[in-house]
């Protein structure tokens, strides 16, 4: 099976999206210069892209697909409580972590993990006093921060 059923360019990477019949199973942020690569109408990975646009068009858009998600129990537990963080909005590492009984670090670790960025919103988690934190595992300014920052200022969202 080829690694991405779909591949969507959008305002700040090309976004590779996999799934299977009845999930979808991974997102990846790609370099801009990835090829798009449409899926046949009527899959998930069809659907998946329509709710990508409607995200992009509309920052307020819940996404309402069947997803994945291969992790320990912390991993589930940090990527359910992003779930719950509503556009528009951030949480620290350490407010999620209080809110699941963990540690920050902890749920940063998670967050790097997390199989299905966008809709599993990682971006909306920010470090303490302001900070962007991480992402895709990169602390310093570059291709990772950009699209962070990019998603954040989409939604309206400030850092702490």
């Amino acid at each position: 099976m080829a690694p991405f059923q779909a591949c969507v360019r959008t305002p700040f990477c090309t976004v590779g999206i996999s799934s299977t019949g009845q999930h979808v199973t991974g997102i990846r942020y790609l370099s801009p210069e990835v090829p798009a690569l449409a899926p046949p109408k009527n899959t998930l990975a069809y659907l998946a892209c329509v709710q990508l646009q409607l995200y992009l068009d509309d920052p307020a858009f819940d996404f309402d697909l069947p997803l994945r998600l291969a992790g320990t129990r912390h991993q589930l537990a940090v990527w359910e409580a992003m779930r719950g963080i509503p556009a528009g909005e951030t949480r620290t590492y350490g407010e999620l972590a209080r809110s699941i009984g963990s540690s920050a670090r902890a749920v940063g670790g998670a967050c790097g993990a997390n199989p299905i960025p966008i809709v599993v919103p990682c971006h909306r988690v920010v470090g303490a006093g302001g900070a962007l934190g991480g992402f895709m595992g990169a602390r310093e300014e570059g291709f990772e921060l950009s699209i962070k920052r990019w998603l954040l200022a989409h939604e309206r969202a400030r850092p702490g």
